[in-house]
């Protein structure tokens, strides 16, 4: 039917950028806004291919003009559409609307993909898919001509208001908001609406808002009127009011948790009481009016946020893991010794015992462990209930059938993983550490971020192991292991010589694991041929002299990636591992760059990282891979911090 495109560059056949005056509310169709885009590529079939893209878009119409709908997608093959609506339209506007965007879209003649924007909806069609796409081609603001009588006030106000709007709507049903804000003194008011492809999830639309919201931003210095776009989301705000009055959303409690900056970092674990446990309970009963699916997903193995960690016998763990024989055991970290158990139910999992634990943290373990097993994610794993009353204390955790990441890189299963699950891997972990560094309702530090501690599904999907453990440890004792080949490799500088701990040190670990997983090479290990150098020296050597292909793991197949794309994610990895932490980007910026191949949402470019290596025991800190800086600790010093 068509030349095949895959990611395709598109090209504006009709530039039509308006000064952005408001458009009465019943034909907001009318305004259309920005450029259209068209495919570059033709239809080798053009009649087949009209028919099949004509009822393609008379079933989106379809969609749209039944159930109250404002959003649809179509899949025809092999054409993929997708139509949404602002949430503020009526039934008939927003059929109108569509109907405008085919006529528009006609100008794309023979095209194998098309696209326009209204203020009222947008289409877009493709003969590839798209629908998680979130960045990319399409992606731009249009400010409108018209200022504010008190644009200074104005600026202010309407900053705050597309502010909120980007934290919140990602947490809201449908993934609209429209928001009015009225400005101090009486100096009239901003009103603004932010919107998300229902094909994404809450971390997707918060990235697109989050470059959106960007973008938008230079519409204001001198705009009353703007908006910004891309394939996954929208934003619009304006000095007049262009949504009704009942259309607006109370934010507020969708701020609570994201955007007073009152968040506590919990450094070793996390505290919890009667409260938190009801507002969980008001999360989840939420969550699953919103994805009935994904809540009985949640429901595993008998533990659930309503009723907390399930209490397991000793004597029956005991007995699923034939008395934690060797047979049974799946390996071993910092926390403890991991086993296999098969319950008398059948169902398989993982049962970790302590090796060490503090008195405070043991009298505690319970209300620990409570908290933990509301920690929900899908890249994370699930903490099903613990045994606190016989002779040692256990943890229990959903199974992970294909072990941990390190075994896949560098390991005994080294060469299973193609290029593309190993992108996806990397994109995986990200979001499961943004959703501990920002979207559970405390911050997790989980300090131990490395290959072993990254779990595959049987999907190869990654999920992040042993977070919130840290403070069960000994006060005398440190994630960090004595033996500096392990855990050290991954340790961020301020935190291995200094003990300064924020999110950046799990951001610092993450760009370890990139390199690891790009490399098929562990950390730690020192290259003696034809110099003497770590990983971390070895990547930024090679993309300093533009040789970043020279880093790829020789068990994949070079068709399967390109020097472009390699050189991103390397560039990730090395932005990641900057020195100062505040260089760094924030784990929400991290999964915007990789799911972005736009360049320019690069904040910085990576300078010479800060490489920690291990002299016996002494820690030694590489500056300039050419000499070592003066800066040393003995390990003694760093495990005790």
């Amino acid at each position: 039917m068509a030349a095949g495109s895959g990611r395709w560059w598109w090209f504006a056949v009709v530039i039509t950028v308006v000064s952005v005056s408001e458009p009465a509310l019943s034909n907001p169709q009318t305004n259309q806004v920005g450029v259209l885009g068209c495919s570059p590529f033709n239809y080798t079939d053009v009649a087949d291919s009209m028919r099949v893209l004509n009822a393609t878009f008379a079933d989106l119409r379809n969609q749209l003009s039944s159930g109250n709908k404002r959003f649809a997608t179509s899949t025809q093959q092999p054409v993929y559409a997708m139509a949404q609506c602002r949430n503020y339209l009526s039934t008939a506007d927003c059929v109108a609307c569509l109907d405008a965007a085919v006529v528009a879209t006609r100008n794309c003649s023979n095209k194998t993909g098309g696209r326009i924007n209204f203020d009222g909806c947008f289409l877009r069609y493709e003969d590839s898919y798209f629908y998680d796409q979130i960045t990319g081609d399409g992606t731009y603001p249009t400010c409108g001509k018209r200022t504010a009588p008190d644009q200074y006030v104005f600026n202010m106000t309407a900053k705050q208001v597309l502010y909120d709007l980007q934290l919140a709507t990602p947490r809201i049903n449908g993934f609209f908001a429209a928001a009015k804000q009225e400005a101090s003194g009486g100096g009239g008011a901003a009103f603004a609406v932010a919107q998300c492809i229902e094909t994404i999830d809450e971390i997707g639309c918060q990235a697109c808002l989050t470059i959106t919201y960007r973008n938008i931003l230079g519409c204001l210095p001198k705009s009353a009127a703007g908006r910004a776009f891309a394939p996954g989301c929208f934003m619009r705000y304006s000095n007049k009011r262009f949504f009704p009055n009942n259309q607006t959303t109370n934010l507020a409690p969708f701020l609570e948790t994201g955007s007073s900056g009152k968040k506590k970092a919990i450094i070793a674990g996390v505290v919890g009481g009667v409260g938190i446990i009801l507002v969980l309970a008001a999360i989840f009963l939420y969550r699953r009016s919103k994805k009935p699916n994904a809540a009985r997903r949640g429901n595993i193995l008998g533990a659930t946020q309503l009723r907390g960690p399930e209490n397991y016998r000793y004597k029956d763990l005991k007995a699923a893991t034939k008395g934690f024989s060797e047979e049974n055991k799946l390996g071993q970290g910092g926390f403890g010794d991991v086993y296999k158990g098969t319950l008398k139910n059948g169902d398989v999992v993982a049962v970790k015992k302590l090796a060490m634990i503090s008195s405070r943290a043991k009298a505690d373990f319970e209300t620990e462990v409570r908290l933990i097993t509301n920690v929900h994610h899908r890249n994370l794993i699930r903490l099903l209930g613990c045994s606190a009353k016989g002779e040692e204390l256990l943890l229990v955790y959903e199974y992970m059938a294909n072990a941990s990441l390190d075994r896949y890189i560098y390991g005994d299963k080294r060469g299973m993983l193609n290029w593309k699950q190993r992108v996806n891997i990397i994109l995986g972990t990200a979001m499961g550490l943004v959703y501990l560094h920002h979207q559970f309702h405390v911050c997790i530090i989980h300090r131990d971020i490395k290959s072993s501690n990254i779990l595959l599904d049987d999907d190869f999907q990654p999920k992040i192991a042993d977070f919130g453990l840290a403070r069960l440890l000994p006060q005398n004792q440190s994630h960090v292991s004595t033996k500096f080949a392990g855990t050290l490799g991954y340790t961020a500088p301020e935190y291995a010589i200094h003990g300064h701990l924020s999110e950046k040190v799990d951001i610092y670990s993450f760009g370890i694991v990139i390199l690891e997983i790009i490399s098929g090479r562990r950390s730690s290990d020192i290259r003696v041929e034809p110099v003497t150098e770590y990983l971390l020296e070895q990547a930024w050597k090679l993309y300093e002299n533009e040789e970043h292909l020279r880093l790829v793991d020789s068990t994949l197949d070079p068709n399967d990636y390109t020097a472009e794309e390699v050189k991103r994610i390397l560039e990730i990895a090395l932005v990641c591992t900057q020195s100062p932490p505040n260089l760094r980007p924030s784990m929400s910026e991290v999964v915007i760059m990789l799911s972005s191949s736009d360049r320019s949402i690069f904040q910085n470019q990576p300078n010479r990282p800060t490489v920690i290596s291990d002299l016996g025991n002494r820690v030694q800190v590489l500056t300039d891979t050419s000499s070592p800086s003066h800066a040393t600790a003995s390990i003694s010093d760093v495990s005790g911090r």
